[in-house]
């Protein structure tokens, strides 16, 4: 199991060559910019400022990496569909995500972080494809959980599952606020350990 205690930043990759070369299992964070992939990651290493969280959409502007315990690496991604991004941005994100699934030979699992409360977009459907290409193992995380009411969590899993086209098992409710769903999705990843 990962001791939270040794989950460190490690570096940012700007552009192709920033990538870090590694042979540690890595968990990919991917999802839209405003759907909280920072607070996800803080929730999952029982930290507040692990990953930076911005006060607007679309401030992971590199892949970032964070050691596990020398177990794991965590790669977050660049956010993708934030609207007031110029073109030229947008474009060097698609670079960067594209450049790091074609590089990268230890994916392990890849966690899709969607909003609860909405249906995923097509650009999320487009990001689960990257992994089904690579035949990784995905995890679909609902967050933002604690924004909906609890006759609610049904219908928001059910909608999820649908529109991405996965098992409803396939989706796990989650809120980075109140910690919903934050043990089984860390065990779900302590799976990927480098034993």
């Amino acid at each position: 199991m990962i001791n939270t205690n040794k989950i460190e930043f490690v570096t940012s990759a700007a552009n192709r060559q920033g990538f870090l070369q590694s042979t540690l299992p890595q968990v990919v964070f991917a999802g839209r910019s405003n759907v909280g992939k920072s607070s996800v990651i803080n929730s999952l290493a029982l930290r507040k400022n692990l990953a930076h969280v911005g006060k607007t959409p679309g401030k992971t502007l590199h892949v970032n990496y964070f050691d596990c315990d020398v177990k794991l690496l965590w790669v977050d991604l660049p956010g993708y569909g934030y609207a007031k991004v110029s073109f030229e941005e947008k474009e060097r994100w698609a670079d960067l995500i594209e450049g790091y699934f074609a590089v990268c030979k230890t994916i392990s699992l890849g966690i899709l972080i969607v909003d609860a409360r909405h249906e995923p977009t097509e650009l999320d459907i487009d990001m689960l494809s990257y992994f089904k290409k690579r035949r990784t193992p995905v995890a679909i995380v609902a967050n933002k959980a604690d924004k909906l009411k609890k006759i609610e969590y049904d219908e928001a899993i059910r909608r999820t599952a649908e529109t991405l086209g996965v098992g409803e098992d396939s989706v796990l409710l989650y809120s980075a606020e109140k910690k919903i769903g934050r043990d089984e999705l860390f065990r779900l990843i302590c799976a990927f350990e480098n034993n």
